[in-house]
Formats: structure tokens, sequence, C-alpha cells
């Protein structure tokens, strides 16, 4: 049952991506590495201590100690990753201790801290510029300068912005006030942005993490490859499929590209696709995986919290273009491999799905279970909890049972363990944490056993790796939420877009998508969101487009802006694996993808797109006729762009009918009065002169 996905390649192999990639490098093996080995695994059980509501803290002092570990395991991690000198690696430990001071100080002086609010003492300041500086340079370290230079020209702006010109100034705000607002409270680095890692994100990494441990990327692997494996281009159909598959329990592109990229990359260039083309079909598709219900990115939960919506809510607005994301990439190497005639995989090489999934189907379960619960109205945060602690009974029943004798007493084994899971819609979460400990207990009595609780326990471990990045990134961009709420910046740039949008929504839109892409250069989704829909989501939304579109909106193109040039992490993550230029490969991702920078469009102009109540095409026709149809029209559009940008429909296409393929799609996108019509028209066009072009080859091959 158990299987340890961590590739084990050559370290040639990897990209080298430090702490971005939470499989690029084990622990240190030192004594060091093992210290910070149990620091990570103390950092895991603490979160599910906290999320099982075993340990209460306030949710101030959570969030706390949430940062207060980030620092503990960020600087003497990046030390240790980089080789670094004593005098570094003390620098490092000395500033982890000090992140850890100020986490003790938040619970140690919680309440004085909370009656003193808006009037800090001197040594709330002191402790809160550490605060401060701690997060900064981690970010610094772990990601990179882009967004801590972003985060500190709007902690500047706090403190100069009253000396700029009309309208960008504000009213002016001194140093303890800035400080105390952005080191304290909920406005600041402890936000809301730290309250969903704390909560939601570091249990569904966990969650990935374990399910990963038990085999799932094997499983998805074999289901993809009997599938679509012996397909036309069916090498590149298998990555499309198991990467949209890891999504749904991996929300990190860059963690998919070089999970299962290891095999998916290799394979298509094995089978005649080329090696930039290859990581680009890769990269697109892992990234699309933060789209991909039920886990999403870590940015969906943030999206929930942010407009106090329910977490299916934000599923339900995804559903669809997250599937039509993946059936554009889907055609795109559909018609890559028509046009360069590339075969599939030999049938009888194939695994079966049918015999993968009776095999391991087992694992499939705790997934539906986290899809029934975020439905039913649970909190993501009870989901999650229950999510991973199904997986942890999964894996660890999986090993006492391999121990008992196979028939009847294994089968009764196999129902008595799943009353117990089923018993906590009756009496809590309590039940399953008591069976959890059962089985640990078991598990240590035999040799098999011990080495699945080693797995459980490498795999908490890893798990508060992964979440570094994204943790750290919560932190620092909560001082760019705190900057908004404390000086209403983001009034100057909305009140431009308005001022665009009342003479044109799509350049608004435009506008917008440049935004998201450019700070996509330098920053991760998640900070990319934040940053955007603080600033554009109101200003759309006073032009009329739904608030959960135009977060949607922004979300999909901080995910494409991943895949643009210059800075393409996935791509680049993907290089090593293709032995690729990462810009060659982010220039072919583009093109794949190409289709997909068309639906959030199309979703701004029709709602109903993404499930929501609204737009002139619902008023008009009814909201369920509304949904077909700009579906498809989608399905159209995507179909078009594909034929334009690949240049094959059939047979090879010359530039005139890549030209009038690209017009009918863009005037399909536009949603503008008889832009439908001349787009059907001109489809139906390029489908008359395609048929034609493809019927005269037949005739003269």
């Amino acid at each position: 049952m158990l299987h340890d996905q961590t590739p084990h390649h050559a370290p040639a192999e990897r990209p080298d991506l430090g702490l971005h990639d939470p499989l690029a490098e084990s622990f240190p093996k030192t004594l060091e590495g093992r210290l910070l080995f149990w620091i990570a695994l103390s950092f895991s059980v603490f979160q599910i201590a906290t999320a099982a509501h075993i340990i209460d803290f306030a949710s101030q002092v959570v969030r706390a100690f949430h940062v207060g570990f980030l620092m503990l395991l960020t600087f003497p991690l990046v030390a240790a990753a980089r080789n670094a000198g004593p005098t570094l690696k003390a620098a490092a430990w000395a500033l982890a201790g000090l992140g850890v001071a100020v986490a003790f100080y938040q619970w140690y002086d919680y309440t004085g801290l909370l009656l003193r609010a808006g009037d800090p003492l001197d040594r709330d300041i002191v402790l809160g510029v550490i605060a401060l500086g701690t997060v900064f340079l981690a970010a610094w370290v772990i990601m990179g300068p882009a967004l801590p230079i972003i985060s500190g020209a709007f902690l500047a702006y706090c403190l100069f912005g009253e000396y700029l010109p009309a309208p960008l100034d504000h009213r002016g705000y001194d140093f303890a006030q800035v400080i105390d607002h952005m080191a304290y409270g909920t406005e600041g680095i402890y936000g809301i942005p730290i309250f969903v890692s704390s909560s939601f994100i570091f249990l569904f990494i966990l969650f990935g993490a374990f399910l990963e441990k038990a085999g799932m990327i094997q499983l998805f692997t074999d289901v993809s490859l009997g599938m679509v494996g012996h397909k036309r281009g069916g090498a590149a159909k298998v990555s499309v499929i198991s990467s949209g598959l890891m999504g749904t329990i991996s929300g990190s592109g860059v963690a998919n590209v070089v999970t299962t990229g290891q095999f998916t990359i290799p394979l298509m260039k094995k089978f005649g696709y080329r090696a930039a083309f290859a990581g680009g079909v890769e990269s697109t598709a892992s990234m699309g995986g933060q789209l991909m219900p039920p886990v999403m990115g870590a940015v969906a939960f943030i999206m929930a919290e942010t407009l106090g919506v329910e977490y299916y809510e934000v599923v339900q607005a995804a559903i669809i273009p997250a599937m039509l994301y993946f059936a554009s990439a889907f055609w795109m190497v559909h018609l890559e491999a028509g046009k360069h005639n590339l075969v599939g995989l030999p049938k009888d090489e194939l695994p079966s799905p049918l015999k993968a999934l009776r095999e391991q189907w087992f694992l499939v379960l705790p997934l539906l279970m986290l899809i029934y619960l975020l439905f039913s109205g649970y909190t993501p945060l009870f989901a999650g909890t229950v999510g991973l602690a199904l997986t942890v009974l999964l894996i660890l029943g999986g090993s006492i049972a391999l121990g008992l004798p196979a028939g009847v007493i294994r089968m009764i084994f196999w129902v008595g363990l799943g009353l117990v899971a089923a018993a906590f819609l009756q009496f809590g979460i309590m039940v399953i944490l008591a069976a959890v400990l059962a089985m640990i207990a078991w598990n240590a009595l035999s040799k098999g056993g011990r080495a699945t609780l080693a797995i459980c326990r490498d795999a908490l471990a890893d798990g508060a790796k992964t979440a570094l990045p994204v943790g750290v990134a919560c932190a620092v961009v909560g001082i760019i939420i705190g900057t908004m709420t404390l000086t209403g910046a983001a009034n100057t740039f909305g009140q431009f877009i308005v001022a665009v949008g009342q003479n044109s929504l799509f350049l608004s839109l435009v506008l917008t998508m440049i935004t998201c892409i450019i700070l996509g250069m330098g920053i991760p989704t998640i900070p990319n969101y934040i940053i955007t829909s603080s600033i554009a989501g109101p200003a759309l939304l006073e032009l009329g487009v739904p608030l959960i579109v135009s977060h949607m909106f922004v979300f999909y193109f901080g995910i494409l802006a991943d895949l643009t040039p210059p800075v393409a992490l996935a791509c680049f993550a993907a290089a090593p694996i293709a032995k690729e230029s990462g810009l060659r490969i982010s220039m072919e991702a583009i093109k794949v993808a190409a289709a997909g920078f068309v639906i959030p469009f199309m979703a701004v102009y029709t709602p109903a797109l993404m499930l929501q109540d609204g737009g002139p095409l619902a008023a008009e026709i009814g909201y369920i006729p509304a949904v077909i149809y700009i579906v498809a029209k989608v399905v159209l559009a995507i179909g078009l762009w594909g034929a334009a940008v690949i240049g094959y429909m059939g047979g090879r296409l010359g530039w005139p009918m890549r030209a009038l393929a690209m017009v009918a799609a863009f005037t399909l996108v536009a949603a503008l009065p008889v832009t439908d019509e001349i787009g059907f028209g001109l489809s139906a066009l390029f489908a008359v002169l395609a048929w034609r072009q493809m019927r005269r080859r037949e005739a003269a091959g």
C-alpha cells in the first residue's frame, strides 16, 4: 500500500530552487539537520493539535506561534542548504531565536497587548521592529528580493506618504502607530493571510504530503496512462491528466512540476515531443492544479476569508473554468501531436486504469470525504483535519492489515476501521484521534509497522518544510494589506481603473491582467492575488463585475504569471528535468496556455461561466441556458485559439487561416453587440475552409 513517492534522481537533475521545491533536498544529514527535522515535526504536531482543539490558544497567539515556527525553521534551513560558514549559521540561528522571542512575547503579554492596543510601550515598538525585520529577511532569503522590496515600498508609503503630491498622499502616521498596526493585532503580519496559513493551508499541505506517501501519485499516473496513453500524443495527455489530478490534492504548482514532471517530461521527450514543449505542457498543467477543486491553491482559502463566503462557493466558481483550462491544454497537445504525427504508447505496455482503481481505490476515500465535508458547509479547518486524519488511518491501517491473515479477519478489520471513521460524524474528531493513537501503538510492535510510522513521521517534517515559502509569503504580504487598511492606498489605483472602465471595461480588464502578470514576475501566486485583488477587486466591482468573479479573474492571471517570462518559476522548475532553457519552456507554456487566457475575460462578461448570477445574457435567456451557452461558446473559442496558435486542424494551417481563427476567437471573447454573431459566422467560415483544405490533401495524398 505504501509508496515513498520522493523521486530518487541524481542531484544534477534537480531544479536549483532551494526551499521553493520541498523535494529538492532532504534535511541535512548532520546534528543540526536532525534538530531542524524535529523542529519541523513539532511544527506539524502543533498545527494539528490546534486544528483539533487539543491545544486551545487565542487566534492571535496561534498566528504568532505559526510565524515563530516559520522564522525558527527558515533561517537555519536556508543557511544549511547554501552550505553557509559558521558565522552565517550563527547569525541564522540568532535571527531564528529573535523570531521565536517575538512569538513568546505575544503569548506571554497577550492580555496586556490587547489592553494597550493603539498605545504601545517602548518594548512593544522594539519587538515590533524585530518582528517586521525578521519577516522581511526570511522572505528575502527564501524567495528573493522582489516581494520584500514591494512590501517595503508599501511600508515606506505608510511612513512617508504624507510628503507625496495629491492624490497619492495621506494624512500621515507616526512611527509608533505604523509599527503597532503592522506588528500587533490582525491587520499587518498577523492578518488574514497568516490566519489562513495557520488554519487551513498548513493542514492541506500535510494532507497532500500524506496522500503522496500513500501512493496517490502512482495511482494518478497509472489511471492517466491507462486512459489516454495509447491515444495520439498520449504521453503529453498523460501529463495533463495526471497533473490535473495531482492538483486535487496539491495546491503547489512548482511541487507538482517536480513530482509528476519527473515521469511525464522524459516520457514526452521519448515519444517525440520537443524538450521545450514537454516542459511547457507539464508547467501549464501543474500550475492549473491551483484551479482544480477541491483543494485548489492556498489562494482559494484566502479568497473565501477575504470575501466572507463559504469555501464551497469559491470551489463552485472555479469548477467550470478549471475543467476548461485543462481541456484547452489537452486540445493544444492533441493538435501539436497531429502536427508532428506523434503516436501514442503501445496499449499492451500500459497499466489498466480499472485495475489501478481496484487495487488502490481506498486512497480516494479521504479525498471524497474532504469534498463531502466542504460542500456540506463544514469549515475548511474541520474538513482538512478530518481528511488528514482519515489519510493517516488508511496508512496505519494498511500496515496493520498486511500483518493479519488474508480473508475474513482482514475484512473484519477494515469494516471495523470504517465504522470508527464514520463515528466522527456522531461523536466528533476525538474518536478518530483515539483510533490513530491506538494504531500508532499497534504499528510500533512490528518491524513493518515501525517503517510505516517512520514514513508518517517524515511526511510531517516534509509538510512543514513545504509550508515555509507559503507561510513566509503570507506573513510579509500582510504588510501590504495593513497599508491598505491604514492609508486607503487602494483607492487611488482603483479610481484609475474605474475611470478607464467607464470608457472601456475591456481596457480595465487588460490593465488588471498586465498588473497581475508584472507582479507575478517576482512574487508567488498568493501575494500576487492579495495585492491585485485589494486594488482591482473593489474597482471591478464598481464597474459591475460580481465580486467573486473579479477575484477569480485576478487569481487566474496570478497563476498564469508563473508561466510568463522572464521569471516563470514553474518553467524554471521544469528546465533541469527537460534539459532545456527555462525561457524556451516559458514561451511554449504560453502557447499551451493561450486558450486559458480567454476564459477569465469571458467569465467577466458572462458570470454564468463561473456559476454566478448576473450578466445581461442570464437576464435575457435565463440562468441555466446562459451557463450552457457560455460553456459552448468558450469551448468553440478554445478550439479556434488552439488552431491559431499551433497552426494545425486536420492538416497544417497557413497564416491566413490562423489569422481567421484568431479573429473568430477574439470576437467570441469580446461579448459586445453583434460580436457573437460575427464570431459564429467566422467560425463557420473557418470550419468550411479547413474541411475543404483537408479534403484536398486527402485527394492529393
